[in-house]
């Protein structure tokens, strides 16, 4: 990997051998190596020891769990703050494992929507709860520092599933919860819904 960071720099015009450089593609390559960590993670290892059963019926909010991933289109960082919730049927997640699992599937080369459906899916099939819920806030340096350069944007994406999907009250309830900066239009098929806008 480091000598084809180094044949880049040289592409872009750069002089990898000179002072500043040198140690580029090492740093290089180890940022990568952790940016993309997720692809090494075992749902199952970081879930396994934190399933809980238990007698409750009422949701459970995880929110402003901080997030970074890299856009799959231009390598470039997305990042922001990610909202979960689910209402538990029998078994209920250590609350330390949500960002976790949040952190999982963002170190990986990503879009937003798959990132959002990915979190949502694998909470229903973990815990098979009465509904789960999650919504994603990022800015996107793919829009904000090249092509249409809009500093002030971010984009909303949600997954509603089960009773979050089927229950407008609910879902109200969550939203107000979360406290969302935009109204985010519920999904009535379950598919991710993205909300970007400018401030």
């Amino acid at each position: 990997m480091q000598q084809l960071i180094q044949q880049l720099l040289a592409e872009l015009g750069e002089d990898p051998g000179r002072e500043g450089l040198l140690n580029t593609p090492k740093r290089v390559e180890k940022a990568l190596k952790f940016l993309t960590s997720g692809y090494d993670m075992d749902v199952d290892e970081v879930l396994n020891d934190a399933l809980f059963t238990v007698d409750y019926s009422e949701m459970v909010i995880v929110k402003d769990i901080d997030f970074y991933s890299l856009c799959e289109h231009h390598l470039l960082p997305f990042f922001g703050k990610c909202h979960v919730a689910y209402i538990p049927r029998t078994k209920v997640i250590g609350l330390s494992k949500i960002p976790r699992l949040v952190d999982i599937f963002s170190r990986r080369l990503q879009i937003q929507e798959r990132l959002t459906s990915q979190i949502a899916d694998t909470i229903r099939e973990k815990i098979n709860p009465l509904g789960v819920a999650v919504v994603m806030e990022a800015t996107h340096l793919c829009m904000s520092m090249r092509g249409v350069e809009k500093q002030n944007s971010f984009c909303v994406t949600s997954s509603m599933l089960g009773g979050f999907r089927d229950n407008a009250r609910t879902r109200m309830e969550f939203l107000e919860l979360i406290k969302l900066r935009t109204a985010v239009r519920a999904s009535t098929t379950g598919e991710p819904v993205a909300a970007c806008t400018n401030d």
